[in-house]
């Protein structure tokens, strides 16, 4: 078990391919510990990508939270109905895919649980995902793909990832 105090990550762990360690965020105003994964090999090289995309992220959280946000409740409004039909006879339907009226009834429904900063590639841009437990898809959860400080999409985990 290899554990490493960075100075920009704090107190991380390396395991499974990823170094692993805590994070704060706040999301629908709450503030959560979540996971803090930096994708890198054992050497713990972060690129320096890698330490402006966190460092960015911090710097305009707030900025980039309310976008999420935003999003997250245009991507639920768009799915829910079809998550209440699959939920059709599930007496929690009212509970796991509710109908909303704002930003602020999602706190129920989506929580964050890991922020990834992802290796760079050939774009060369500063990228993180963001994943979140979602009510209504527990399989497969939320993910919100965030590149040079803007959110560039939401969806499955799988698909963000």
């Amino acid at each position: 078990m290899t554990i490493i105090n960075d100075e920009l990550f704090g107190e991380l762990e390396y395991k499974n391919n990823f170094w692993r360690g805590k994070t704060t965020i706040k999301m629908f105003d709450l503030e959560k510990e979540i996971i803090l994964s930096v994708d890198a090999d054992e050497s713990a090289n972060f690129s320096s990508v890698q330490k402006d995309a966190f460092s960015k992220f911090n710097q305009n959280m707030k900025k980039i939270i309310e976008d999420a946000e935003i999003q997250i409740y245009d991507y639920y409004n768009e799915n829910y109905q079809e998550y209440r039909e699959m939920l059709e006879y599930d007496p929690e339907i009212d509970k796991i895919a509710p109908e909303i009226d704002s930003i602020s009834d999602l706190k129920k429904l989506v929580k964050p649980t890991e922020l990834i900063v992802r290796r760079v590639r050939r774009s060369k841009g500063r990228r993180l995902g963001l994943l979140c437990n979602a009510s209504w898809n527990i399989e497969d959860g939320l993910g919100i793909k965030i590149e040079d400080e803007l959110v560039e999409e939401v969806g499955y985990q799988d698909n963000i990832l």
